[in-house]
């Protein structure tokens, strides 16, 4: 069984009277792939301040790769990539003269592997870091955050920007580091992309953790607003106990619903009428939060 590269047992962090976050006890494998979601303002940026040792906790701690985030934060940062959610780069410098840099305080880097992930992501090394648009500079940390191939890989946001060709690219980094026994920790706010490449999510609302899931369970809890249109007025009471549905309403020949789990039952009900058009609404993070966790899910 692999051990753990994160571990953090009653990791709190205050500032003043606003709080971070509050007694997260987490454990993340060696060599998966762990999303860390919740909505704008739950905790995730302090959370990976705190396992980068940049900030220091209220109480608790955090093992980071076996050691010390805070006392140990040097020898941690040898062995981690990391892109911050709000990157600050080099403005004077080209792209390549960055990661030059970058590359000589890790004692150098295999700089075709580097080209290899410019041409990948569609980075511009060339051109002066001012020039480029916020989603070219984001090419450029995740770059540095890949180029020595670490054992771990913290990403706070990594897709912000990124157009979908390049996002779909990144994915595959995100896989292959899997693949090579490494592990990637990534926060996201957004659904779909955490149940696209990680194993196991953590969700934090309000600074808590309340909830790790298998990514299995998530898709099982799958939640997913329909509206059917018929060509001919339906009876609601066809469509009124069906195994998963919910918020069910029929006006004439429109249908409406929320569906939990399998469409199973709800298409096969529907199939004995003429169907003319099925809109489907991808439900928002919060949500899926008052769906399965209760409370109020806005962030504080």
């Amino acid at each position: 069984m692999a051990g753990c590269a994160i571990e953090t047992d009653d990791l709190t962090k205050f500032y003043g009277k606003s709080r971070g976050v509050i007694g997260l006890g987490l454990q993340v494998r060696e060599g998966e792939v762990f999303g860390y979601l919740g909505p704008n303002g739950a905790g995730k940026t302090t959370t990976i301040r705190l396992l980068m040792g940049f900030i220091r906790p209220t109480r608790g701690r955090a093992m980071v790769l076996g050691r010390d985030a805070q006392s140990q934060s040097v020898a941690l940062h040898r062995h981690t990539g990391y892109l911050p959610g709000e990157l600050a780069l080099y403005e004077n410098m080209t792209g390549a003269d960055y990661l030059r840099y970058q590359a000589s305080l890790r004692g150098g880097v295999q700089w075709a592997y580097v080209r290899e992930l410019a041409s990948r992501l569609e980075a511009n090394l060339s051109a002066p870091i001012r020039s480029l648009s916020h989603g070219n500079k984001h090419k450029i940390g995740l770059i540095q955050a890949f180029m020595h191939k670490p054992e771990l890989i913290i990403l706070d946001e990594p897709t912000q920007g990124l157009d979908p060709l390049v996002q779909q690219e990144f994915y595959r980094l995100v896989l292959t580091a899997k693949g090579e026994g490494r592990t990637v920790f990534l926060s996201s706010h957004v659904l779909p992309e955490v149940e696209r490449v990680c194993d196991r999510v953590g969700i934090i609302r309000e600074g808590k953790l309340i909830a790790v899931e298998e990514v299995s369970v998530l898709k099982s809890r799958a939640l997913r607003q329909l509206e059917i249109h018929f060509a001919t007025p339906v009876k609601p009471e066809v469509f009124a106990h069906l195994a998963g549905v919910r918020d069910l309403s029929v006006e004439d020949d429109i249908l409406r619903c929320t569906v939990v789990g399998s469409l199973d039952a709800l298409v096969k009900a529907a199939a004995r009428f003429e169907v003319v058009n099925i809109v489907s609404h991808e439900p928002s993070l919060e949500e899926v939060f008052l769906a399965y966790y209760g409370g109020d899910s806005r962030a504080a």
